[in-house]
């Protein structure tokens, strides 16, 4: 029997898979980041984002049962190497007044991969008429662009200036 071609229904439901494998992912590393960072300002943004990220997870067990699917993450090998060149900046910088400025750096790397996946699935959401869908995955996709306008004022205020 011929397999059905995959359609924009598999994609939306691909791409989420490696959304939700990255937000468990970043769950993780967050800690870990915000006991690394020196400035208390740059632990406390780290620390509210991991408290967002469980919210994101929780709003995308909802997008998995309004499209009838178990929720289910893919492994998304760019989230590896963000969090992985996240932790080579920990050991390599430890101790250094450079380290908060290359912690926000890693932390913009995911919350851009962030970005332009919830910017995409909001887009999919919509064409594909899960309206209930995309407003959920607008609302995290506001967060992820206020979380990533939040580390660039921690960097030019603070971390950049500290590193020179």
């Amino acid at each position: 029997m011929a397999k059905s071609p995959k359609d924009l229904n598999d994609l939306f439901h691909e791409t989420l898979k490696d959304i939700y494998y990255a937000e468990r992912q970043l769950l993780k590393a967050l800690p870990k980041m915000a006991r690394s960072a020196q400035s208390a300002e740059l632990k406390t943004a780290f620390e509210k984002h991991r408290d967002e990220t469980e919210t994101h997870v929780e709003r995308l067990n909802q997008v998995f049962e309004i499209i009838g699917k178990p929720a289910k993450g893919k492994t998304c090998d760019a989230i590896i190497g963000i969090v992985d060149e996240g932790k080579e900046t920990i050991e390599e910088f430890k101790d250094t007044v450079a380290l908060d400025a290359g912690l926000i750096s890693a932390a913009q790397a995911a919350e851009h991969y962030e970005i332009s996946r919830y910017g995409t699935l909001v887009t999919w959401a919509k064409t594909l008429g899960l309206n209930d869908a995309a407003t959920l995955l607008a609302q995290t996709l506001a967060e992820e662009e206020n979380t990533d306008k939040l580390l660039t004022k921690l960097a030019v205020a603070s971390a950049n200036v500290k590193a020179a």
